[in-house]
């Protein structure tokens, strides 16, 4: 089992120049690193795409100490459809809310929760309270047997149950770490074309381990244990895998990541940089397109 270390959530965009905003003016969080790619990801980490491509985390705080979020853009591709999958994350603060109201930024209501959508639809669930650490809480993602997923977790994951009842699960690795929260939901899970990923760290000698296991207790293997390069920074192996409900998760060697995932102070500079540069738009304009929908 693994000793885990949660990491992020990685959510594919279309509307990059919005969602900065919306990460930054809204929820609050630092852009932490930002790189840009031409060729698509070993471990498709951007999706089933090969072309031009770019990576920005973002969160509260550095990776070492906090769960981010992670942003693929794929330049050709303008929006993905959302399916039932992924549910929300959690965020205690108490100040989301009040710089929500003075951009007059949409707050919807959902079971007594006060939600926000980024601009590519996904939700955030915001809890209008302080908190002395990590203000992201939980990732709830669906699933279609609540027992066969907290075994799944649990066993061959190695998380701990914190909580669990006859609709939810919550589970972590760590009691200030951020959670993975379990709901179970009846009919099929349509990941739709946006599916996400979580992604979690350990040591980087349980990789081969971690795959052996889920080999013998024959669960998917997306990505067997592969280096991944990103230029000028440090090589980092990870295995990609699918829980019973096709929840894509990356294992990463810890040692490494750590290095990969120091912040850069020119991480807004590099964003912005990327932004203005970015022509995808002005090309599909000329040519009496919009960019497709994936």
């Amino acid at each position: 089992m693994a000793t885990g270390r949660a990491l992020h959530f990685v959510f594919k965009i279309g509307k990059r120049t919005e969602t900065a905003s919306f990460y930054r003016e809204i929820l609050g969080m630092k852009f932490l690193r930002h790189e840009e790619f031409d060729e698509g990801c070993k471990a498709a980490c951007n999706g089933p795409y090969d072309g031009k491509w770019s990576k920005s985390m973002v969160g509260y705080g550095p990776e070492d100490t906090h769960f981010v979020v992670e942003l693929t853009y794929n330049y050709g591709i303008g929006s993905y459809r959302l399916g039932n999958d992924f549910r929300g994350i959690t965020i205690k603060s108490s100040e989301v809310l009040e710089r929500a109201q003075q951009k007059q930024y949409p707050v919807t209501q959902e079971d007594g929760q006060s939600v926000l959508q980024s601009p590519d639809g996904y939700k955030f669930f915001i809890v209008p309270e302080h908190t002395d650490g990590d203000p992201v809480q939980k990732v709830s993602l669906s699933c279609t047997n609540l027992s066969k997923s907290v075994d799944y977790w649990s066993k061959l994951c190695g998380m701990k149950v914190y909580s669990s009842d006859a609709k939810t699960a919550v589970l972590g690795y760590g009691d200030s770490q951020c959670k993975l929260e379990l709901v179970a939901v009846e009919g099929e899970i349509d990941r739709a074309t946006a599916f996400g990923r979580t992604a979690f760290a350990c040591p980087r000698q349980q990789l081969p381990d971690i795959q052996k296991n889920m080999e013998e207790a024959g669960q998917t293997i997306l990505t067997p244990l592969v280096s991944l390069d990103t230029p000028g920074k440090a090589t980092v192996e990870v295995v990609i895998l699918a829980d019973p409900d096709g929840h894509e998760i990356c294992f990463v060697g810890d040692e490494a990541f750590r290095e990969l995932s120091q912040v850069d102070p020119k991480a807004d500079q590099l964003l912005d940089e990327a932004i203005k540069n970015d022509k995808s738009d002005d090309w599909f304009a000329k040519k009496g397109l919009t960019k497709s929908s994936a």
